[in-house]
C-alpha cells in the first residue's frame, strides 16, 4: 500500500509522514526531497533557474514513478502537487490518499515561523500572509477535497492525527 498526505504547505505532511512511516514500519518518500536527489537543486533554485513548468513536470515525472514502483510507502507531497495535470487523479488510482486539513489561523500561525524555507511566500509581508492563504486554500481545496479521506489537524497531537489516519486506512 501506498499512503499519500496531500495539503497545503504547513499542514503537517512531513511531520506526520514521518510518524507514520515509523509506526506502519513502511518507507518515507518525501516528493520534493526526491525531486532535489534527483536534480541535485533545491525547490527554490529549480524555481528560480528553470521556472515552475519545468519544476511541476519533474514532480508529475517523479511521482509516476513512485506510485508505479514503490509498496509500503508514505509518500508527502508537495503543497502544489494535487493541483497540476490530473495528479490527484493518478494519486488516487496508486495510493490511499489522506487530505490533512488545517484551518488558516493554523497554516499562518505556523508558515511564519518557516517564510524564508517557503519560495511561494518568502516575499509576503506578514501581515498579509493569512489572506494569501486563504486565497490559495479557495483554490486548491477543490483538489485537496478529493483526497480518499480528510482530517482535520488544528489543535491535535502528531500522534492523535497519526492514528485517525491508520484506524480509517485499516478498520
Amino acid at each position: 500500500m501506498i499512503i499519500s498526505l496531500v495539503g497545503y504547505m504547513g499542514s503537517g505532511k512531513s511531520h506526520i509522514s514521518k510518524i507514520l512511516s515509523d509506526k506502519l514500519n513502511f518507507k518515507l518518500i518525501d516528493l520534493d526531497k526526491e525531486i532535489f536527489l534527483r536534480s541535485k537543486l533545491t525547490i527554490p533554485e529549480i524555481f528560480e533557474k528553470k521556472g515552475e513548468i519545468y519544476f511541476r513536470k519533474l514532480e508529475r515525472e517523479t511521482l509516476e514513478e513512485i506510485l508505479a514502483g514503490e509498496e509500503n510507502v508514505v509518500l508527502s507531497l508537495g503543497g502544489g502537487t494535487p493541483v497540476y495535470y490530473n495528479n490527484m487523479e493518478i494519486i488516487n488510482n496508486s495510493s490511499k490518499s489522506v487530505f490533512l486539513r488545517a484551518s488558516v489561523g493554523t497554516l499562518a500561525e505556523r508558515l511564519s515561523k518557516q517564510k524564508e524555507k517557503r519560495p511561494l511566500i518568502a516575499r509576503i509581508p506578514e501581515e498579509e500572509l493569512p489572506e494569501f492563504i486563504a486565497k490559495h486554500l479557495f483554490e486548491r481545496n477543490v483538489f485537496y477535497g478529493k483526497a480518499q479521506f480528510t482530517i482535520g489537524t488544528d489543535h491535535r497531537e502528531p500522534e492523535d492525527i497519526v492514528n485517525e489516519i491508520i484506524e480509517k486506512l485499516y478498520f
